[in-house]
Protein backbone atom coordinates (compact mmCIF):
# COMPACT_ATOMS: atom_id res chain seq x y z
CA UNK A 1 0.00 0.00 0.00
CA UNK A 2 2.79 2.40 0.95
CA UNK A 3 4.69 1.62 -2.26
CA UNK A 4 1.59 2.28 -4.36
CA UNK A 5 1.09 5.64 -2.64
CA UNK A 6 4.72 6.69 -3.29
CA UNK A 7 4.41 5.60 -6.90
CA UNK A 8 1.23 7.64 -7.28
CA UNK A 9 2.94 10.74 -5.83
CA UNK A 10 5.90 10.35 -8.21
CA UNK A 11 3.60 10.00 -11.22
CA UNK A 12 1.62 13.07 -10.13
CA UNK A 13 4.81 15.10 -9.65
CA UNK A 14 6.09 13.96 -13.07
CA UNK A 15 2.82 15.00 -14.71
CA UNK A 16 2.98 18.41 -13.03
CA UNK A 17 6.51 18.97 -14.37
CA UNK A 18 5.38 18.05 -17.87
CA UNK A 19 2.45 20.44 -17.60
CA UNK A 20 4.79 23.25 -16.51
CA UNK A 21 7.00 22.62 -19.52
CA UNK A 22 4.09 23.18 -21.91
CA UNK A 23 4.23 26.86 -22.86
CA UNK A 24 0.85 27.16 -24.59
CA UNK A 25 -1.54 24.17 -24.40
CA UNK A 26 -2.30 22.68 -27.80
CA UNK A 27 0.65 24.42 -29.48
CA UNK A 28 4.13 22.93 -30.04
CA UNK A 29 6.71 24.61 -27.82
CA UNK A 30 8.83 25.88 -30.71
CA UNK A 31 5.82 27.77 -32.11
CA UNK A 32 4.79 28.94 -28.64
CA UNK A 33 8.31 30.22 -28.13
CA UNK A 34 8.05 32.35 -31.29
CA UNK A 35 4.79 33.83 -30.06
CA UNK A 36 5.98 34.57 -26.53
CA UNK A 37 9.31 36.06 -27.65
CA UNK A 38 7.41 39.06 -29.02
CA UNK A 39 5.98 39.93 -25.61
CA UNK A 40 7.70 41.98 -22.94
CA UNK A 41 9.30 39.70 -20.32
CA UNK A 42 7.57 41.57 -17.47
CA UNK A 43 4.23 40.33 -18.82
CA UNK A 44 5.42 36.73 -19.08
CA UNK A 45 6.96 36.80 -15.61
CA UNK A 46 3.58 37.37 -13.96
CA UNK A 47 1.63 34.60 -15.72
CA UNK A 48 3.08 31.19 -14.86
CA UNK A 49 6.28 29.37 -13.88
CA UNK A 50 6.96 27.93 -17.33
CA UNK A 51 6.86 31.39 -18.91
CA UNK A 52 8.94 32.76 -16.06
CA UNK A 53 11.60 30.13 -16.69
CA UNK A 54 11.47 30.81 -20.42
CA UNK A 55 12.59 34.44 -20.19
CA UNK A 56 15.82 33.37 -18.44
CA UNK A 57 16.79 30.74 -21.04
CA UNK A 58 19.51 31.37 -23.59
CA UNK A 59 16.99 31.07 -26.43
CA UNK A 60 14.84 33.99 -25.21
CA UNK A 61 15.82 37.51 -26.38
CA UNK A 62 18.02 39.20 -23.80
CA UNK A 63 16.44 42.02 -21.82
CA UNK A 64 18.41 44.81 -20.18
CA UNK A 65 19.34 45.12 -16.52
CA UNK A 66 20.92 47.76 -14.32
CA UNK A 67 24.53 47.11 -13.33
CA UNK A 68 25.77 49.03 -10.32
CA UNK A 69 29.28 49.79 -9.05
CA UNK A 70 28.93 49.93 -5.26
CA UNK A 71 30.86 50.63 -2.08
CA UNK A 72 30.13 48.97 1.25
CA UNK A 73 29.74 51.79 3.74
CA UNK A 74 30.63 49.71 6.81
CA UNK A 75 34.29 49.70 5.81
CA UNK A 76 34.55 53.45 6.34
CA UNK A 77 34.11 53.05 10.09
CA UNK A 78 36.93 50.53 10.28
CA UNK A 79 39.23 52.83 8.32
CA UNK A 80 38.50 55.81 10.56
CA UNK A 81 39.05 53.76 13.72
CA UNK A 82 42.40 52.49 12.47
CA UNK A 83 43.44 55.99 11.44
CA UNK A 84 42.55 57.46 14.85
CA UNK A 85 44.68 54.79 16.54
CA UNK A 86 47.65 55.99 14.46
CA UNK A 87 48.12 52.51 13.02
CA UNK A 88 50.43 52.24 10.03
CA UNK A 89 49.64 48.65 9.15
CA UNK A 90 48.46 48.29 5.55
CA UNK A 91 46.27 45.40 6.70
CA UNK A 92 44.43 47.67 9.13
CA UNK A 93 44.03 50.80 7.02
CA UNK A 94 42.56 48.89 4.13
CA UNK A 95 40.61 50.04 1.13
CA UNK A 96 36.86 50.22 1.33
CA UNK A 97 35.15 47.31 -0.37
CA UNK A 98 34.01 47.92 -3.94
CA UNK A 99 31.34 45.51 -5.11
CA UNK A 100 29.31 44.96 -8.25
CA UNK A 101 25.61 44.14 -8.44
CA UNK A 102 23.00 43.57 -11.11
CA UNK A 103 19.37 44.61 -10.63
CA UNK A 104 16.91 42.48 -12.59
CA UNK A 105 14.04 44.85 -13.50
CA UNK A 106 11.66 41.94 -14.07
CA UNK A 107 12.07 40.13 -10.74
CA UNK A 108 13.36 43.22 -8.83
CA UNK A 109 16.16 41.06 -7.41
CA UNK A 110 19.73 42.16 -6.70
CA UNK A 111 22.41 39.68 -7.74
CA UNK A 112 26.15 40.11 -7.05
CA UNK A 113 28.44 39.77 -10.04
CA UNK A 114 31.29 37.25 -9.91
CA UNK A 115 34.45 38.52 -8.24
CA UNK A 116 36.93 40.30 -10.52
CA UNK A 117 40.10 38.37 -11.36
CA UNK A 118 43.21 38.75 -9.23
CA UNK A 119 46.05 40.83 -10.56
CA UNK A 120 49.65 41.68 -9.75
CA UNK A 121 49.85 44.14 -8.12
CA UNK A 122 46.45 43.69 -6.43
CA UNK A 123 43.73 46.22 -7.23
CA UNK A 124 43.06 48.30 -4.11
CA UNK A 125 40.32 50.91 -4.53
CA UNK A 126 39.43 53.54 -1.96
CA UNK A 127 36.05 55.27 -1.81
CA UNK A 128 36.30 57.12 1.53
CA UNK A 129 39.36 58.35 3.41
CA UNK A 130 39.35 59.41 7.10
CA UNK A 131 41.23 62.60 6.25
CA UNK A 132 38.37 63.67 3.99
CA UNK A 133 35.25 62.45 5.81
CA UNK A 134 32.85 64.66 3.85
CA UNK A 135 34.27 63.77 0.45
CA UNK A 136 34.03 60.62 -1.65
CA UNK A 137 36.86 59.67 -3.97
CA UNK A 138 35.80 59.05 -7.53
CA UNK A 139 35.60 55.59 -9.11
CA UNK A 140 35.19 56.19 -12.82
CA UNK A 141 33.51 53.75 -15.17
CA UNK A 142 31.78 53.79 -18.54
CA UNK A 143 29.72 51.68 -20.91
CA UNK A 144 31.05 50.64 -24.31
CA UNK A 145 30.11 47.85 -26.73
CA UNK A 146 27.64 46.36 -24.21
CA UNK A 147 30.36 46.10 -21.55
CA UNK A 148 31.10 47.86 -18.27
CA UNK A 149 34.61 49.31 -17.96
CA UNK A 150 36.30 50.64 -14.81
CA UNK A 151 38.86 53.17 -15.98
CA UNK A 152 40.19 55.09 -12.95
CA UNK A 153 40.15 55.11 -9.15
CA UNK A 154 42.33 55.99 -6.13
CA UNK A 155 44.26 53.91 -3.58
CA UNK A 156 44.56 54.73 0.15
CA UNK A 157 47.92 56.37 -0.68
CA UNK A 158 46.20 58.69 -3.20
CA UNK A 159 47.75 56.91 -6.16
CA UNK A 160 46.03 55.62 -9.30
CA UNK A 161 44.40 52.27 -8.48
CA UNK A 162 44.14 50.86 -12.01
CA UNK A 163 47.14 50.27 -14.24
CA UNK A 164 44.80 48.95 -16.92
CA UNK A 165 41.01 49.07 -17.41
CA UNK A 166 38.94 46.37 -15.72
CA UNK A 167 35.90 45.29 -17.73
CA UNK A 168 32.87 43.04 -17.37
CA UNK A 169 31.09 41.41 -20.31
CA UNK A 170 27.56 40.25 -19.35
CA UNK A 171 27.17 38.21 -22.52
CA UNK A 172 29.80 35.75 -21.29
CA UNK A 173 29.55 36.62 -17.56
CA UNK A 174 33.29 37.24 -17.33
CA UNK A 175 35.73 39.94 -16.29
CA UNK A 176 38.63 41.00 -18.46
CA UNK A 177 41.53 43.45 -18.49
CA UNK A 178 42.15 46.10 -21.11
CA UNK A 179 45.53 47.32 -22.36
CA UNK A 180 47.94 48.95 -19.89
CA UNK A 181 47.48 52.70 -19.66
CA UNK A 182 50.60 54.64 -20.73
CA UNK A 183 50.14 56.58 -17.47
CA UNK A 184 47.71 55.20 -14.85
CA UNK A 185 45.63 58.08 -13.57
CA UNK A 186 42.75 59.40 -11.51
CA UNK A 187 40.56 62.51 -11.76
CA UNK A 188 40.37 62.17 -15.51
CA UNK A 189 37.61 62.54 -18.06
CA UNK A 190 36.53 59.28 -19.69
CA UNK A 191 33.74 58.28 -22.03
CA UNK A 192 32.89 56.16 -25.06
CA UNK A 193 32.47 57.71 -28.50
CA UNK A 194 31.63 55.62 -31.58
CA UNK A 195 32.53 52.43 -29.74
CA UNK A 196 35.96 53.69 -28.63
CA UNK A 197 37.11 54.52 -25.10
CA UNK A 198 38.64 57.97 -24.60
CA UNK A 199 40.62 59.08 -21.55
CA UNK A 200 41.50 62.75 -21.23
CA UNK A 201 43.62 64.65 -18.73
CA UNK A 202 43.91 63.43 -15.13
CA UNK A 203 46.70 62.97 -12.60
CA UNK A 204 49.17 60.13 -12.19
CA UNK A 205 51.15 59.59 -9.02
CA UNK A 206 51.76 63.36 -9.11
CA UNK A 207 50.85 66.26 -11.36
CA UNK A 208 52.50 66.21 -14.76
CA UNK A 209 51.60 68.72 -17.42
CA UNK A 210 51.88 66.19 -20.25
CA UNK A 211 49.39 63.86 -18.55
CA UNK A 212 47.03 66.71 -17.62
CA UNK A 213 46.85 67.74 -21.29
CA UNK A 214 46.80 64.23 -22.78
CA UNK A 215 44.08 62.42 -24.73
CA UNK A 216 44.23 58.72 -25.55
CA UNK A 217 41.95 56.27 -27.35
CA UNK A 218 41.37 52.53 -27.00
CA UNK A 219 39.55 50.81 -29.86
CA UNK A 220 37.53 48.09 -28.10
CA UNK A 221 36.39 46.67 -31.45
CA UNK A 222 39.90 45.45 -32.28
CA UNK A 223 41.00 41.90 -31.48
CA UNK A 224 42.17 41.47 -27.90
CA UNK A 225 45.80 40.87 -28.89
CA UNK A 226 45.75 44.17 -30.80
CA UNK A 227 44.34 46.31 -28.00
CA UNK A 228 46.41 49.42 -27.35
CA UNK A 229 46.13 53.09 -26.42
CA UNK A 230 46.56 55.60 -29.24
CA UNK A 231 47.77 59.08 -28.41
CA UNK A 232 45.67 61.89 -29.89
CA UNK A 233 45.80 65.67 -29.95
CA UNK A 234 45.98 66.90 -26.36
CA UNK A 235 44.21 69.68 -24.51
CA UNK A 236 45.71 73.17 -24.57
CA UNK A 237 46.05 73.27 -20.76
CA UNK A 238 45.69 71.13 -17.63
CA UNK A 239 42.56 72.67 -16.12
CA UNK A 240 40.61 69.37 -16.35
CA UNK A 241 42.71 67.38 -13.87
CA UNK A 242 41.76 69.10 -10.59
CA UNK A 243 39.04 66.59 -9.69
CA UNK A 244 36.74 64.00 -11.25
CA UNK A 245 35.20 65.61 -14.33
CA UNK A 246 32.16 64.85 -16.44
CA UNK A 247 32.91 63.60 -19.96
CA UNK A 248 30.08 62.64 -22.30
CA UNK A 249 30.11 61.07 -25.75
CA UNK A 250 27.54 62.94 -27.82
CA UNK A 251 27.00 62.79 -31.59
CA UNK A 252 30.58 61.85 -32.41
CA UNK A 253 32.13 64.31 -29.97
CA UNK A 254 33.63 64.14 -26.49
CA UNK A 255 32.13 66.87 -24.28
CA UNK A 256 33.88 67.74 -21.00
CA UNK A 257 33.47 70.17 -18.12
CA UNK A 258 36.09 70.71 -15.43
CA UNK A 259 33.85 71.01 -12.32
CA UNK A 260 30.85 69.03 -11.14
CA UNK A 261 27.53 70.55 -10.02
CA UNK A 262 26.21 74.09 -10.43
CA UNK A 263 29.54 75.89 -9.94
CA UNK A 264 30.85 78.15 -12.69
CA UNK A 265 32.77 75.86 -15.00
CA UNK A 266 34.75 75.65 -18.20
CA UNK A 267 33.94 73.28 -21.02
CA UNK A 268 35.55 71.88 -24.11
CA UNK A 269 34.53 69.60 -26.99
CA UNK A 270 36.71 67.15 -28.92
CA UNK A 271 35.72 66.18 -32.48
CA UNK A 272 36.84 62.56 -32.92
CA UNK A 273 36.64 62.80 -36.73
CA UNK A 274 38.78 65.92 -37.07
CA UNK A 275 41.03 65.22 -34.05
CA UNK A 276 40.42 68.79 -32.89
CA UNK A 277 39.45 70.51 -29.64
CA UNK A 278 37.00 73.40 -29.61
CA UNK A 279 34.95 75.55 -27.27
CA UNK A 280 31.79 74.08 -25.78
CA UNK A 281 28.59 75.74 -27.05
CA UNK A 282 27.44 78.42 -24.63
CA UNK A 283 23.99 76.93 -24.06
CA UNK A 284 25.33 73.46 -23.39
CA UNK A 285 27.80 74.80 -20.82
CA UNK A 286 25.29 77.02 -19.00
CA UNK A 287 22.75 74.22 -18.64
CA UNK A 288 25.25 71.62 -17.38
CA UNK A 289 24.13 71.99 -13.78
CA UNK A 290 24.55 68.46 -12.44
CA UNK A 291 25.38 64.91 -13.43
CA UNK A 292 24.97 64.30 -17.15
CA UNK A 293 24.93 61.33 -19.49
CA UNK A 294 24.10 60.38 -23.05
CA UNK A 295 22.18 57.47 -24.51
CA UNK A 296 24.06 54.38 -25.71
CA UNK A 297 23.82 55.55 -29.32
CA UNK A 298 25.04 59.03 -28.25
CA UNK A 299 22.06 60.72 -29.91
CA UNK A 300 20.60 62.24 -26.74
CA UNK A 301 22.13 63.99 -23.73
CA UNK A 302 20.42 64.55 -20.38
CA UNK A 303 21.31 66.45 -17.23
CA UNK A 304 19.77 66.44 -13.74
CA UNK A 305 19.95 69.68 -11.78
CA UNK A 306 21.05 68.38 -8.38
CA UNK A 307 19.58 71.39 -6.55
CA UNK A 308 16.21 71.85 -8.28
CA UNK A 309 15.67 68.18 -9.03
CA UNK A 310 14.87 68.97 -12.66
CA UNK A 311 15.62 66.78 -15.69
CA UNK A 312 16.54 68.36 -19.03
CA UNK A 313 17.47 67.16 -22.51
CA UNK A 314 19.96 68.99 -24.71
CA UNK A 315 18.76 70.19 -28.12
CA UNK A 316 21.81 70.77 -30.30
CA UNK A 317 19.90 72.54 -33.07
CA UNK A 318 19.03 75.46 -30.77
CA UNK A 319 21.85 75.03 -28.21
CA UNK A 320 19.29 74.89 -25.42
CA UNK A 321 18.20 72.46 -22.71
CA UNK A 322 14.59 71.32 -22.92
CA UNK A 323 13.18 70.82 -19.42
CA UNK A 324 11.35 67.49 -19.20
CA UNK A 325 10.69 67.53 -15.43
CA UNK A 326 10.57 70.97 -13.80
CA UNK A 327 11.21 69.79 -10.25
CA UNK A 328 11.07 66.47 -8.46
CA UNK A 329 12.03 65.79 -4.86
CA UNK A 330 13.21 62.29 -5.80
CA UNK A 331 15.84 63.80 -8.14
CA UNK A 332 17.27 66.35 -5.72
CA UNK A 333 20.82 65.59 -4.67
CA UNK A 334 21.45 63.56 -7.83
CA UNK A 335 24.99 62.16 -7.90
CA UNK A 336 25.30 60.18 -11.13
CA UNK A 337 23.05 59.16 -14.02
CA UNK A 338 22.96 56.76 -16.93
CA UNK A 339 20.71 56.69 -19.98
CA UNK A 340 19.45 53.84 -22.12
CA UNK A 341 16.40 52.02 -23.49
CA UNK A 342 14.18 55.07 -22.93
CA UNK A 343 15.11 55.35 -19.26
CA UNK A 344 17.19 57.79 -17.23
CA UNK A 345 18.46 56.15 -14.04
CA UNK A 346 19.69 58.46 -11.29
CA UNK A 347 21.65 57.81 -8.09
CA UNK A 348 20.20 59.88 -5.23
CA UNK A 349 19.83 59.75 -1.45
CA UNK A 350 23.58 59.60 -0.75
CA UNK A 351 23.88 56.54 -2.95
CA UNK A 352 21.06 54.63 -1.24
CA UNK A 353 18.34 55.23 -3.85
CA UNK A 354 18.09 54.75 -7.62
CA UNK A 355 15.37 56.76 -9.35
CA UNK A 356 14.15 55.55 -12.76
CA UNK A 357 12.59 58.08 -15.15
CA UNK A 358 10.73 57.10 -18.31
CA UNK A 359 11.75 59.61 -21.01
CA UNK A 360 10.14 57.65 -23.87
CA UNK A 361 6.75 59.16 -23.03
CA UNK A 362 5.44 62.71 -22.81
CA UNK A 363 5.53 64.01 -20.18
CA UNK A 364 8.52 62.20 -18.73
CA UNK A 365 7.83 60.78 -15.29
CA UNK A 366 9.38 58.86 -12.42
CA UNK A 367 8.23 55.23 -12.68
CA UNK A 368 10.30 53.60 -9.97
CA UNK A 369 12.48 54.30 -6.93
CA UNK A 370 14.71 51.40 -5.88
CA UNK A 371 16.71 51.03 -2.67
CA UNK A 372 20.19 49.57 -2.86
CA UNK A 373 21.04 46.45 -0.81
CA UNK A 374 21.70 47.09 2.92
CA UNK A 375 24.90 49.05 3.72
CA UNK A 376 25.57 49.49 0.01
CA UNK A 377 26.25 52.87 -1.62
CA UNK A 378 25.72 53.07 -5.37
CA UNK A 379 28.55 54.83 -7.22
CA UNK A 380 27.89 54.31 -10.92
CA UNK A 381 25.15 52.82 -13.12
CA UNK A 382 25.26 50.93 -16.40
CA UNK A 383 22.40 49.65 -18.56
CA UNK A 384 23.50 46.36 -20.17
CA UNK A 385 22.01 43.03 -21.31
CA UNK A 386 21.22 40.54 -18.56
CA UNK A 387 23.93 38.03 -17.77
CA UNK A 388 23.80 35.16 -20.23
CA UNK A 389 24.09 31.76 -18.50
Amino acid sequence: MKEDTLKSVKIQHHNEENEEQILIPGLPNHLAHLCLSNLHPSLLYRVCKSWRRLIYTSSFPLFYCLYVVCSRNSSTTAISRAYNNNSTSTNTVSTSTVEFFCLDPISSKWTPLPNPPTSDPPIRILRHHPSFISRSLSIQSLTVAERMILIAATTHKFLPALERPLGFDPLCNKWFFGPNLPTPRRWCGSSAVNGNVYVASGMGSAYHGDVARSLEKWDVKEKVDQWKWEKLKGLKDGRFCREFVDAIGYKGKLCMVNIMGRAVKQGTVYDVTKDEWGEMPKGMLEGWTGPSSSSNDESEMYVVDETKGSLSKYVSETDQWEELIESCDDLKGAEQITVGRGRVCVICGCGRLIVVVDVSVTPANVIRVVSTPPEIEAIALHILPRVSV
